[in-house]
């Protein structure tokens, strides 16, 4: 149901949508919709977390604050590192435009907005302090007071937001290039 709602949402806006709607597209029954979700929003819900966990699951975890002895076997410093992957969380936020304007705007979802709130949280976490993955994908649930991390993620979340709300002028390169200095010094690892 969550791909048909994905489908539909590329067609109108998430709160023209009814479960009507995404039971005829996934071609369901309505009962077998309410055995999974409460409403159209909770698949939306459901849809926007998985697809921002797997996106987050496949970034690498990058050493800011490394200099030169951060450069990985091409030579590419953590700084290029992080600046690439913040434009690849802005192109998956772009190509999913829609539906995380309409989760994350003014009536949009608590509960999405936590759940990324809480998933960038931690990967920021990890990439401050350090680990021996090379991906997210094994990223604790929880971490310990971080109040620099959790600093980092409300500012993410602040620009992802203000980016969907006007629209996302310019492309995910030019918004990463624009705060990607300012998220690199503060990522460093703690003292």
């Amino acid at each position: 149901m969550e791909g048909a709602l994905l489908e539909l949402v590329a067609e109108r806006d998430l709160s023209r949508l009814s479960v009507s709607d995404v039971t005829r597209r996934a071609r369901v029954h309505r009962t077998t919709f309410y055995e999974h979700y409460t409403d159209v929003h909770d698949v939306a819900a459901s849809a926007c977390t998985q697809m921002f966990d797997e996106l987050v699951d496949a970034t690498p975890v990058f050493r800011i604050g490394q200099g030169s002895a951060g450069a990985d076997e091409a030579g590419v410093g953590a700084a290029e590192r992080g600046h690439a992957e913040l434009t690849a969380v802005f192109e998956h936020i772009a190509g999913h435009a829609e539906l995380y304007r309409a989760l994350l705007g003014p009536e949009g979802s608590a509960r999405v907005i936590d759940h990324l709130l809480r998933r960038i949280n931690v990967a920021v976490h990890v990439n401050r302090v350090g680990t021996a993955a090379t991906t997210h994908a094994d990223d604790p649930e929880e971490t310990p007071p971080d109040p620099a991390a959790a600093l980092l993620s409300g500012a993410l979340m602040g620009v992802i937001t203000d980016w969907l709300r006007r629209g996302c002028e310019g492309t995910p390169e030019e918004l990463s290039a624009a705060v990607a200095e300012h998220f690199e010094g503060a990522v460093a690892r703690p003292a």
